[in-house]
Formats: structure tokens, sequence, C-alpha cells
């Protein structure tokens, strides 16, 4: 048996090369803790280091290009992913802006699916909310890296150890921070690099760029904020002395959690996160296939689907699927096998999405996400390769807890609604539910909270022109339906069973309802839905 040719030694080895170039991040938290505005900053200050290092005084933004759709422009919320590469001194970070609303958690979970590390975000005035304690453990239950960043630290709020304290006891990671606030909660005169024991001050230079930094010697920092110095050096000794210094291995091996303090609307603290995600997070790793075994990023091409998502170019009415490369290297117009399906996939629409702006791909590696144009046939979860036949772990899928039924109030959009409703269920908007009782004129949705049935009028309305009439359903319980369990319940009228592509769910009023059905027919299981 001949060992590998030099040409696919040296292949692989640029594939190493190239992944260990590239960082994968998530930036999660609550609603309104400021991802959005994180990730413009990000990018502003990702065009400062590609200078050399130098605070460049302008920079061309795009205003919040993370959230491209008109509702998340009306509303101010993000409510689907969107993925910015950032170029951070040749360090290629890939930058995954989700939603915040539960009402959006598959979304979110499905981004997680796809990186390497999480970016979590806590309001200095609120500290570790539901919807951030949740992401969380997703975070965890995926062995994610995780590290915190402290925002809105001009605001009043609480103390810096007091937030430290929650986030070990919320978490289990003990929070080492990188930098610390001098000065209290709405009050910030600058920030101490805890490795170095620098401090750093900034001057606002207005109009959305970013403020001066100016380094300060200990002596300078005592003589203009005296006290405020003095305790900012001893609670960072403190927390040297209690949780240690910040450790690369410690925050790889998901022991600790580096933590950062800033202002993300006035960039301050924005350009050590990035540089800490450019030298200390991890590069893009193994993904685990079908069968729990990671996959080395030098196999060959293979990639996972984490995103569909309609109408990016309202214009064209297009579909992008949004692959996260794990392993090999993408050429555009590479003929790629659809796992699920058995069949072959072109790409030679292969793009960069930066919010609505596009960019053609022609080379991708491991860690890189690719918007694939057109892609009807593929759907979140889905594997694309262009050897052996491999499959990814399958995506988190979330049982619906509300119901409605959808039609048009104008019977003549029949047409345009059919196909948004197809083109939005693909992306996740909504699920679609197959049930006797119901029609394709008016066919029944699931969601997990109300305002995706908000989204799902405002864009059938907005990108497919057809205005929808929603009505709810009464079921608010939903379970597992077995085998034996659909003999014993499809006859009965007082409660509904419905279908999606891979689960089969009965439906019941609430928990009463339920149980009155258990304790009717013996021999029901009715589990929960995983």
């Amino acid at each position: 048996m001949t060992g590998p040719s030099p040409a696919d030694t040296a292949a692989a080895g640029t594939i190493e090369r190239e992944a260990e170039r590239r960082r994968t991040v998530a930036v999660i938290a609550h609603p309104d803790a400021g991802k959005s505005t994180l990730t413009e900053s990000l990018t502003l200050a990702a065009s400062a280091i590609d200078e050399a290092g130098a605070v460049k005084g302008k920079a061309t933004r795009r205003a919040t290009v993370s959230d491209w759709m008109e509702i998340e422009r009306s509303r101010g919320i993000s409510i689907s992913s969107a993925v910015v590469q950032l170029d951070a001194g040749g360090t290629l970070i890939n930058v995954v802006d989700t939603p915040g609303h539960a009402d959006f958690s598959e979304d979110t979970y499905r981004a997680l699916a796809a990186v390497d590390c999480a970016v979590m975000l806590i309001d200095a005035a609120k500290g570790m909310e539901a919807q951030t304690i949740r992401l969380f453990e997703v975070c965890r239950t995926r062995d994610i890296p995780v590290i915190a960043v402290v925002n809105k630290w001009d605001r009043p709020g609480r103390e810096a150890l007091d937030l430290l304290d929650e986030l070990e006891e919320r978490t289990g990671r003990a929070p080492t921070p990188v930098t610390w606030p001098v000065g209290e909660a709405g009050d910030l005169q600058g920030l101490v690099d805890t490795m170095t024991g620098t401090l750093t001050t900034y001057e606002s230079t207005g109009g959305g760029h970013l403020p001066v930094a100016t380094e300060r010697s200990a002596d300078e920092a005592a003589e203009l904020f005296g006290s405020a110095w003095a305790t900012a050096l001893e609670e960072v000794e403190l927390t040297r002395e209690v949780r240690g210094l910040p450790d690369q291995d410690d925050f790889h091996a998901r022991v600790s959690m580096p933590v950062f303090f800033g202002v993300a609307t006035k960039h301050l603290g924005t350009v050590d996160l990035l540089r800490f995600l450019r030298d200390t997070a991890p590069a893009a790793l193994p993904r685990r296939t079908e069968d729990g075994a990671p996959r080395p990023v030098t196999e060959p091409f293979a990639a996972q689907v984490f995103k569909v998502q309609a109408n990016m170019d309202p214009a064209h009415h297009d579909q992008v699927a949004f692959v996260r490369i794990c392993s090999g290297r993408f050429d555009r117009g590479m003929m790629l096998t659809h796992a699920q399906s058995g069949r072959r996939f072109n790409t030679k629409h292969a793009l960069s999405v930066f919010g609505r702006e596009r960019d053609t791909v022609d080379v991708a590696w491991p860690g890189d996400v690719v918007g694939l144009v057109n892609a009807t046939m593929l759907h979140p979860g889905d594997t694309l390769y262009s050897d052996e036949a491999v499959e990814f772990e399958p995506l988190p899928r979330f049982a619906p807890e509300m119901f409605a039924t959808v039609a048009p109030t104008d019977p003549s959009t029949a047409k345009k609604f059919r196909k948004g409703m197809q083109q939005l269920a693909g992306e996740g908007v909504v699920q679609l539910l197959e049930s006797e009782r119901r029609t394709a004129q008016a066919p029944m949705v699931g969601v997990i909270g109300s305002l995706q049935l908000e989204v799902l009028t405002s864009r059938l309305s907005a990108e497919f022109g057809t205005a929808v009439r929603v009505e709810p359903l009464p079921w608010t319980m939903v379970r597992t339906v077995t085998d034996s369990d659909l003999a014993l319940l499809e006859r009965r009228r007082d409660l509904e069973i419905v279908t999606t592509d891979r689960d089969r769910y009965g439906l019941f009023r609430d928990q009463w309802h339920l149980n009155s059905v258990m304790r009717e027919l013996k021999g029901l299981e009715l589990p929960a839905p995983v």
C-alpha cells in the first residue's frame, strides 16, 4: 500500500494552514443586548486593524448590515441569522449575528451548530437574562467555548465583581477578565488590560467612527482618575487571585470564560475583542459526522447547510443556502453530491453575503461560510460532499408550540401564496404541518412563538405580494405519536394529528385534555417531543 502522493500532502498542508487562519463565531444574547450593534462595531474595528494597527479616522459604514429585512429595520430586532466575514490582519473571522428573541430559537440553535466559538453579550444592568442562559446551555451541550462581553457600561448598572459572580454561578465556567473598567457602570473612564496592566482611554470622534485610543502609564492614570484607578487595580488583583489570568487552553477546554467590558454603540473595547478573536479564539475545528466521529479538516470537501434564506434579492426571488465548509477545499463550479437525495449539485453560483451585498466566492476553506444561490433542494442540516459519502450530525429541530391556519385574503394570489409558504417554510420561518382536516388553500403551520407568525405575514406581503388571514388554533399541548398511538388516536375528533417531513405529533387543547385522553385510552405512550 502506498502513502499519499507529494501533491496530496502539499494540498493537505495548504488546507490545514487556511483552516488555521479562520475563526467562525456566533454572537448570542437576550433581545436588545446589542448583538447587531456589536457585529457592526466589529466590522468597523476590523477596518482599523487592517491598517497595520492604526485607528482609522473614516470607515465605510453599511448601516446595520446584518439586519437587512424591512421588518428587522422597522422593529429594531434581528429575526434571522446573518453572516459577515472580517479580515483582521490576515485572520478571517466569520461572524454570525443571531436572533435573540426566543421565538427564533431554532434559527439561533442552527447557527450555533456552524460555529467554533460564541460571543455572549451581557447587559451591564440586567446580567444574564433568561434567553442568554438558555443559549449558553446550548453552547454547553455543543461544547462551544464562550467569550462574555459586558455591554452598555456607559449606563448605570451592577458592580463588575457581582456580574462575574453571576457568570460563574450560572455557567460553571471561571470568568477571567481580559479587560476591566475604570469607573463604575455609567461612568466609564477607560479599560485596563488585565494581562499587562495598561490603561486605555478613549476620545470620541463622532459620526460613527472609532474613538481615538490613548495608552496611559500607571502614574498618569493615578493622576487623572485617582480613587477610580485605585479601585480598578484592587479589583483586577482580586480577580487574578480568585480566578487566575486568562488562559487559552482553559478557554478552549471550556473551563474558563474570557470576559470583556465595553460599549458597543460607542465602539469602546471592540478592538480588544477583535484582537482576542484573531489571536486566541479556536481555529476551524473538525465537525462530527452522523456516527459521532470528528472529520479532519484535511479530508476531501464536505459542508453542511445551516440556514436557507429566500428573497435576499427581492428582484429575483432567489433562495440562498448558507453552508459551513467543514473539510477540504471549495472551488466555485465544482460538482457536489447532496447526501440526503443522492443528486448532483453544481456550485457555479457561490457567494459571500454581507447583508444584501454579494461577492462571488471562487475558493473557500474549512470554517468559511458560503452562500449557494437557487439551491432549492437544500434544507438546513443537509450535507454536500465531493468524494466519499458523508453526513454530518443533524441540526436541532424544535416541536412547534403554537398553531394556526393561513390563507390568502385574495384567492387570485393563491399561486404566489403557495410559493411563498413553501419558500418560507423551507427557511424555517414556520413549520408546514399536514393534517387530513386542512386544505392546500388554508394550510396549517406550527411556530414556537407569535412573532414568527408576524414575520410570516409581513414577508408574504412584502416579498410575494399576497396578504393573508391567520386563524389561531386551540392546541397548546404537543406529544409525539408512535405507530401504536396512531392506531388508538386516529378516529378521535377532539384532537388533531399532524405530520412534518420527519415527525408525527398529536395536538391537545391543554394538560387537562391530554390527561383525559390518556386515562380513557389505555396503552398510549405519547412521549414529549425531544
